[in-house]
């Protein structure tokens, strides 16, 4: 238990000039997201006595995001005049603020000990506790749209040496670049709170852009959608690991990947060390699933439509709600088979087939989507959920853009940021951006967590080729 708690309701600011209510209706993307709250952890160094100054910078810096950033303040409600949901603001609403600390609790690590490990979550013990209470991550039914979902809500943990803040919110106000432009915003609001300095600008734009991807049909053109996704029966317990790929091991996987005939296609770094652990992941599932050599093992990544020129024209820089589309092997003309992921096909092929995936999500591809997303009468039933695809499968989320450590909140930069997960969710490959404070350096690159059956844990980890590239830092939730 924390021996020491404080609790604020923060309301944006100038909210006294707001109108009485405000709503930003949801995009048809935001009903592809997971139906959960997300709970991201960022680490900082402090000085014991650096922390009253670090509450008052974080209470004035989040009244002027929350004032700026209006989807995360309020509910989530349904519309009156059509089948979705809008975010409602009122003018009296408040965002819970709870500051907690935990000195005396000797079951919570310090900072230096966290550092040592690698920030890997494991070792933070009960995770749920660091939350904002009834908003840790999970699929539950307090976060259906109809349940008038509250939207954000976030928590300073004071621990030896360091704060551990948790920034939550309902995942169909934002995807990760969304959450992670709100961070960078925030970190200039606390910086100009922090050091009487002007805040960073903002264009409205970040939110209002959002109104492209909003549909607006008669109901009486609707139809009723397919049923919502459930946790796959056939799904064996697992665990989720912590491992590092060094720049200089990432530069000989990209290398032995590459194709030996150059007017083959151009791979990039992440479609070789996707396609190296599909391979790996494959190699050791199929035994325990005996899967078929014929079958086709899905692999799914979500692509960010904000980066590669995708959209025209593009979305506001620091567009802060979902923007994202998932890629998926079932979808290929020619799809690979389990003998050929797990070891017939060559590398490159692998590697070809993810950056084909990658390629074909383009703003043809995102406006069919869209069509077909608007005729769902109730689009509550889109959401994603990555642990109801068949054994095999892997999901990637590549969050190498979503860096943070740059930031400046004025009271330090964020040494790392991990998400908290109270259950493993399996099928999930998360890629974390590499850590400027990392202990490798120069060669510092970017750490991946993996949800991986308990059976073969140990085989994976200890196969040849996982050990040759990758670094083993530990759990960031281990099961029996």
């Amino acid at each position: 238990m924390p021996n020491k708690t404080e609790s604020y309701k923060l309301r944006p600011l100038g909210w006294e000039k707001d109108a009485d209510e405000e709503r930003i209706h949801t995009t048809s993307l935001d009903y592809l997201a997971a139906m959960t709250y997300n709970s991201y952890a960022i680490y900082f160094r402090l000085e014991d006595s650096e922390r009253p100054k670090v509450v008052e910078a974080l209470k004035a810096g989040l009244e002027r995001t929350l004032s700026q950033c209006l989807h995360l303040v309020g509910r989530l409600e349904k519309n009156d005049d059509d089948d979705d949901h809008s975010f409602v603001k009122r003018k009296d609403d408040t965002v819970d603020f709870l500051v907690e600390y935990w000195d005396d609790a000797p079951d919570v690590p310090s900072f230096d000990e966290l550092e040592q490990v690698h920030f890997a979550t494991k070792n933070l013990g009960d995770t749920v506790r660091f939350s904002t209470p009834g908003m840790e991550y999970g699929e539950k039914p307090e976060c259906h749209p109809d349940r008038k979902p509250v939207l954000s809500a976030f928590k300073a943990n004071f621990i030896r040496g360091g704060l551990l803040f948790v920034m939550n919110h309902h995942h169909y106000c934002q995807d990760i670049m969304g959450w992670v432009w709100s961070a960078r915003q925030l970190a200039g609001n606390c910086a100009a709170a922090m050091n009487g300095t002007a805040p960073p600008p903002w264009d409205p734009a970040a939110i209002t852009d959002g109104k492209r991807f909003t549909a607006n049909l008669a109901s009486a053109q609707k139809v009723d959608g397919p049923k919502p996704p459930e946790r796959h029966p056939d799904l064996k317990p697992a665990s989720s690991v912590l491992f590092h790929l060094p720049r200089s091991k990432a530069e000989e996987l990209k290398k032995l990947a590459m194709p030996t005939d150059p007017s083959k296609q151009w791979i990039s770094t992440y479609d070789a060390f996707t396609a190296l652990l599909w391979r790996l992941v494959t190699k050791h599932r199929r035994g325990l699933y005996g899967s078929r050599d014929e079958d086709a093992p899905l692999l799914a990544e979500a692509i960010n439509f904000r980066l590669a020129g995708r959209l025209s024209p593009p979305v506001a820089e620091k567009y802060q709600r979902n923007l994202f589309f998932a890629a998926a092997s079932a979808s290929l003309p020619e799809q690979l088979t389990t003998a050929q992921v797990a070891e017939t096909a060559p590398l490159y092929e692998l590697a070809a087939k993810i950056r084909t995936m990658t390629q074909s999500m383009t703003q043809p591809a995102l406006e069919a989507t869209l069509a077909q997303l608007a005729v769902v009468r109730d689009k509550t039933c889109l959401f994603t959920r990555v642990n109801s695809f068949p054994p095999l499968t892997i999901v990637t989320t590549d969050w190498r853009e979503a860096e943070l450590d740059s930031y400046d909140f004025g009271f330090g930069r964020p040494r790392a940021y991990r998400h908290l997960f109270p259950v493993v969710t399996e099928n999930l490959l998360l890629i974390f951006p590499r850590r400027a404070a990392g202990p490798l350096g120069e060669d510092e690159g970017p750490e991946f967590a993996l949800s991986l059956e308990n059976e073969i844990l140990d085989a994976f980890l200890k196969d040849p080729k996982f050990k040759k590239y990758f670094e083993f830092r530990g759990f960031e939730l281990e099961t029996k």
